[in-house]
C-alpha cells in the first residue's frame, strides 16, 4: 500500500507541479508539493516499519516519523501562504488548467479509497505513523476539493482570484496538521 502511495503521489505531484508552473497556479503548485510530502511520509513510514521489530527503538522512531511529516506540513503552509498573498497583492491571474481540473477529479476518487485502506492497516498494526499517513491522505482529499473549486471558478467564471484564495483556504488546514504531527498527535488522539 505504501509503495502504491509513493508511486501515485509522485505522479500526482509531478503533474500538479508542471500544470501549476505552466498555469501560474499557486493552488496547483501547493497541491503538487503536498503530494511530495505524501511521498516523504510514505518513505518515512516504510523506514519506520522496517525497524518495527526492535520494540526499544519503535517509540523513538515513531515520534521522529511524525516530526518529519509535521515539518513538511509547516514548510508547505508557509510557502503557500506567502505565494497566495503575493499573487493576490500583484493581482496575478493564473491561466486555466484543464490538466489540473482532471487531476483534482481523479484524486477525489483515488485518495478516499487509499485513506480507508491505510486506516484499516493502521488499526491492525496499532501504528500512529500509519494513522498519520492516512490522515495526510485525507488531507489530499480536502485539498483536491479546494483545488478543484478554485480551478473551476477560474476556468468557468474567469475569477482569477479564486486560485490564490483557494490556496489560502488550504493554509490553516495544512498548518494545523503540521502542528499536530510535531506534537505527536494523530487522527486517533
Amino acid at each position: 500500500m505504501e509503495y502504491f502511495t509513493i508511486a501515485w503521489n509522485s505522479l500526482e505531484g509531478l503533474i500538479a507541479l508542471v500544470a501549476g508552473a505552466l498555469a501560474g497556479s499557486i493552488s496547483l503548485v501547493g497541491f503538487g508539493i503536498d503530494s511530495f510530502i505524501e511521498v516523504t511520509s510514505g518513505g518515512v513510514l516504510l523506514w519506520r516499519m522496517s525497524i518495527d521489530a526492535d520494540l526499544q527503538q519503535r517509540e523513538r522512531r515513531e515520534k521522529l516519523s511524525l516530526r518529519i511529516v509535521g515539518v513538511c506540513f509547516l514548510a508547505l503552509a508557509a510557502y503557500v501562504g506567502y505565494e497566495s498573498i503575493s499573487d493576490l497583492a500583484r493581482r496575478k491571474a493564473p491561466e486555466h488548467s484543464i490538466p489540473g481540473i482532471i487531476l483534482a477529479c481523479v484524486s477525489l476518487v483515488v485518495m478516499p479509497l487509499l485513506s480507508r485502506a491505510k486506516k484499516k492497516v493502521g488499526s491492525e498494526l496499532g501504528s500512529a505513523a500509519m494513522h498519520a499517513d492516512a490522515k495526510q491522505t485525507d488531507f489530499c482529499v480536502y485539498l483536491s476539493a479546494i483545488l478543484l473549486l478554485g480551478l473551476v471558478l477560474n476556468a468557468a467564471l474567469g475569477w482569477w482570484w479564486a486560485d490564490p484564495v483557494s490556496a489560502l483556504i488550504m493554509v490553516p488546514l495544512i498548518a494545523k496538521e503540521g502542528v499536530e504531527a510535531m506534537n505527536g498527535e494523530t487522527c486517533c488522539d
